[in-house]
């Protein structure tokens, strides 16, 4: 089974996502993040979601419209180092708790995320 299918699949995924968002438009500790952000995140939303559903073993809906992902990359432009993954990664841990991920569910895709979290780092420790 994919983490995709273990997370209920793309009902859940679109659940996760949306309560991410809200969170980053919402907790002051995320404000950095808010920032980069245009002001209607629902384009940010819908990419998010394409790429989590590839990522998690889902259909690949980001490769189909955008191609290979290239995160690093698409993410060049903007300034992240360890305070941008922290508040990144309190957004989507919360979002996952919210949304009734159970562990040991969650801690795999917590950690996982993590790692793709750090991976975007740009900039040096701050």
């Amino acid at each position: 089974m994919t983490p995709y299918e273990a997370l209920g699949g793309e009902a859940k995924l679109k659940q996760i996502v949306a309560r991410f968002y809200a969170i980053m438009d919402t907790l002051p500790e995320a404000r950095g993040i808010r920032e980069m952000h245009q002001q209607d995140i629902s384009i940010a939303e819908k990419k998010l979601f394409m790429f989590l559903s590839g990522w998690l073993g889902g259909p690949g809906l980001f490769e189909e419209k955008f191609g290979h992902p290239r995160l690093r990359a698409r993410h060049l432009p903007f300034q992240i180092g360890k305070s941008e993954r922290d508040q990144w990664m309190i957004c989507m841990v919360q979002a996952l708790e919210d949304c009734d991920v159970q562990d040991p569910l969650r801690s795999e895709l917590a950690y996982s995320l993590l790692n793709l979290a750090d991976h975007m780092r740009n900039q040096g420790d701050k």
